[in-house]
């Protein structure tokens, strides 16, 4: 019988948990506790304690890069330099919009536009999140845009009901193991994720 392992989670917004919860099902892991949902500043603020319980269970700390280093690496030196044995602190290029465009087919389907207009190499974009609403803005569904794109003189950058859409289709629509080929960091973050099996083995040591 195959063994579920629980992670425990902290993550910048909402919207980052149905990711995470498909990304850990993708390595036959589900979520256990989830931290954090109120930015990065929290995720900084705990990270030691974070990585202090990370000593004896599986952690997995997304946050986005945005432009607060060079690269993924840097971001990950400078922050935490020196993880514990089961946390994977794991750093989205340059935000989890962009693991969500990934996955090009699904995501021109779910927003009803034109594959060719999803952009083909999401890590590069200075705002991923922009892009993914500029792509709402030419959905032919007026739900879709009424929902993600937000209107004249809002000062939100995305519409009142973002979280949910994108929450929908990352929970039931996206697919991780496909946008991993088109987004180098989700690619390690699954490879990084997927060695918490051996955590099975310690258990099994432990008993």
């Amino acid at each position: 019988m195959n063994v579920v392992l629980p992670v425990t989670v902290a993550v910048e917004g909402p919207t980052d948990v149905p990711v995470v919860r498909r990304v850990l099902s993708l390595v036959g892991c589900s979520v256990h506790v989830v931290h954090g949902r109120s930015g990065k500043d929290l995720i900084n603020r705990n990270l030691l304690g974070y990585n202090n319980a990370a000593r004896f269970s599986p952690w997995l700390v997304l946050r986005d890069l945005d432009h607060d280093a060079d690269c993924a690496a840097q971001l990950v030196a400078n922050v935490l330099p020196n993880p514990a044995a089961w946390m994977r602190l794991r750093i989205a290029v340059r935000a989890t919009e962009c693991w969500l465009l990934a996955d090009s087919e699904r995501i021109s389907r779910f927003l009803r536009v034109k594959r060719s207009l999803v952009p083909a190499d999401p890590e590069q974009l200075a705002d991923p999140k922009g892009a993914l609403v500029n792509l709402a803005r030419r959905s032919h569904i007026a739900s879709v845009r009424e929902d993600i794109v937000p209107s004249p003189g809002m000062s939100s950058r995305v519409g009142p009901g973002y979280v949910s859409r994108i929450s929908e289709f990352a929970l039931n629509d996206w697919r991780p193991d496909v946008a991993m080929n088109r987004s180098d960091s989700l690619r390690r973050c699954i490879e990084r994720v997927r060695e918490f099996s051996a955590y099975l083995e310690v258990i099994k040591r432990r008993r």
